[in-house]
């Protein structure tokens, strides 16, 4: 993908991890695949928060 996902989508993408992951069939090698992506998913979303975060506080800064 060339395109970076938003962080709504990587919010959307762990969620429906985390569905996937609530199946009592899936495999355990398909669940732990799943909780890997899943998670890194959750990491790109956390950073991305973090970045705005500190977007946001440049900005204040600047405006004092």
């Amino acid at each position: 993908m060339s395109k970076e996902e938003s962080f709504e989508t990587k919010i959307v993408n762990a969620k429906a991890i985390l569905e996937k992951l609530m199946d009592p069939t899936l495999p355990m090698n398909e669940s732990v695949k799943a909780y890997e992506i899943g998670m890194n998913e959750l990491k790109m979303a956390e950073k991305m928060l973090e970045e705005a975060q500190l977007q946001i506080q440049i900005i204040k800064n600047q405006d004092h």
